[in-house]
């Protein structure tokens, strides 16, 4: 029997790969072939979506792009046997754009059936808990130190001194709790790595709990991925079945579960105290720090917050060893950055690299350029209240201090590509828009602040006393900057000083211009 791999994921989905499965299936029944469709993750290659693959003496071999009509076709020239078709790429492990990555983290994407326990633990699945269960709490803390893993999930904090600070907090309780509100507009990691690998994500939150001391642990989905729950709750069933959550996890004598909740679509809730409000019951608003979440999180108790990305990169620096890990990156930037690749693109997705790699080598050599063909003229890096970055920024090294220096953050990965037709002065004020519509409401700057952003904002956009609703715009981003609880109305600025400093004639404009 022929094994034919077709992602299961939401974006091959949306892109027709459920129809594309449904077609082998009844064009095989019609010939009497023996077919077994496998429905495996996304490698996170989406401009070839749906990407089909079969096990062949030399691998597995892929046809990108395949469209329902595209399945006759292919049977008629001997698929699923290898055969020559205009979709053929030739073997996975040589399609150029996954062959120049560095995928740790990303590794089993694509490769495994996501469900399979079986899958995950053939290709190193659960190695790093095996690891974790032989050594003390201190020693899994200190190994995730000296990896130099910082939190994936923007903030960049040093993962394994959050780890320390819950470690070392006296408490009859204490939480991990996985961020996986991913809200930021271009990104996708989380949600692909939930569903392409869900027992990565169980087994480094398992890991954390190992190391801290925690026995319960959650996963705060945002409500609009629900094949991520379904996936989820499905690897997370298997895995207390097979004694790997639950009570005396591998005969250790821990315990550990973990339950999945579902957010309600508010973005400020991916904003960590937000989160931990919304765990608990009540409204997603910001909290009042001090005291940290790993000092008095959830419930009050001590509470690891890490993000999805973050915890699944813990699998692999306990099964490979902290210095495996060190070995990529850059300076303070250890490790790998898993980029989401999307906006006007010709080959978006998932990119998984060292830190260091210039933003131009990612835009241009992986992303292909702009998909309408046109100049790119600005490339917005780290979510809606990330920077927009013109031409003269692109060899800027993507790792965490190179982007700080010239005003702008990494924050999830999201890298959003824009051509010469946008309009920055309007990019501007969707960053006081998001704000204003996505703001908790509990502090002034960012509650007020954002509306009467937006206002002058079109008042620069019709020439109205440009020069003096500049000089005001400014002094409202130094008061956002400087006066929001959270980082919500704090980076709002961002997005606007980068439009304003980088592309200042988008603002000249008067209503002659109009």
């Amino acid at each position: 029997m022929v094994r034919v791999f077709i992602p299961g994921d939401t974006t091959a989905c949306a892109l027709g790969a459920n129809e594309v499965a449904a077609e082998i299936l009844r064009q095989a029944q019609q010939r009497g072939l023996e077919v077994e469709v496998i429905r495996n993750g996304s490698r996170g290659a989406f401009w070839l979506e749906p990407l089909l693959e079969i096990d062949s003496d030399h691998g597995r071999l892929a046809f990108g792009q395949v469209s329902v009509d595209d399945v006759f076709e292919l049977f008629e020239a001997g698929f699923p046997r290898p055969c020559e078709h205009e979709t053929y790429l030739g073997k996975v492990a040589d399609i150029e754009w996954l062959e120049r990555q560095d995928r740790l983290t990303f590794a089993r994407a694509g490769l495994t059936d996501p469900t399979s326990l079986e899958d995950y633990k053939k290709h190193g699945g659960y190695k790093g808990l095996k690891q974790a269960l032989k050594m003390s709490p201190a020693e899994i803390v200190d190994e995730v130190t000296r990896s130099g893993l910082r939190g994936r999930g923007g903030a960049a904090f040093p993962t394994g001194i959050k780890w320390n600070t819950v470690l070392n907090t006296p408490a009859d309780q204490k939480y991990v709790a996985a961020n996986a509100d991913e809200g930021d507009s271009g990104t996708f990691a989380d949600r692909l790595l939930m569903e392409a690998d869900p027992y990565q994500l169980i087994e480094g939150m398992t890991i954390c709990a190992m190391a801290v001391g925690a026995s319960q642990g959650y996963i705060y989905l945002r409500s609009e991925y629900p094949k991520a729950l379904m996936i989820l709750e499905q690897a997370i069933n298997t895995a207390r079945e097979a004694n790997l959550l639950g009570d005396d996890i591998g005969a250790s004598g821990r315990d550990f579960d973990i339950e999945v909740r579902v957010g309600a679509g508010a973005y400020i809730c991916g904003e960590e105290t937000s989160m931990l409000e919304s765990l608990e019951g009540k409204r997603g608003l910001v909290r009042f720090k001090p005291p940290l979440p790993a000092i008095e999180g959830l419930f009050g108790k001590p509470t690891v917050v890490n993000n999805v990305l973050t915890l699944g990169a813990v699998s692999t620096v306990l099964a490979e060893g902290a210095s495996h890990y060190e070995d990529y990156g850059c300076g303070r930037s250890r490790g790998t950055l898993t980029v989401q690749l999307a906006g006007n693109i010709r080959r978006g997705g998932l990119v998984e690299i060292p830190f260091g790699t210039s933003l131009r080598t990612l835009v241009e050599d992986f992303g292909g350029g702009t998909a309408s063909g046109r100049p790119a003229r600005a490339i917005q890096v780290g979510g809606p209240l990330g920077a927009y970055l013109p031409a003269s920024q692109w060899d800027t090294p993507l790792d965490y201090e190179s982007m700080s220096e010239v005003g702008a953050m990494l924050g999830h990965g999201g890298v959003v590509v824009f051509d010469d037709s946008v309009d920055m002065l309007e990019q501007a004020r969707f960053a006081m828009e998001f704000c204003a519509l996505e703001s908790c409401g509990k502090c002034t700057p960012c509650r007020i602040g954002s509306v009467r952003g937006v206002e002058l904002l079109d008042k620069i956009g019709i020439g109205d006393e440009r020069s003096a609703n500049m000089d005001l715009l400014e002094e409202l981003c130094e008061t956002l900057d400087g006066g929001s609880l959270c980082a919500m109305g704090g980076l709002t600025p961002m997005p606007v000083r980068s439009a304003v400093k980088y592309f200042p004639e988008d603002f000249e404009r008067g209503l002659e211009d109009l």
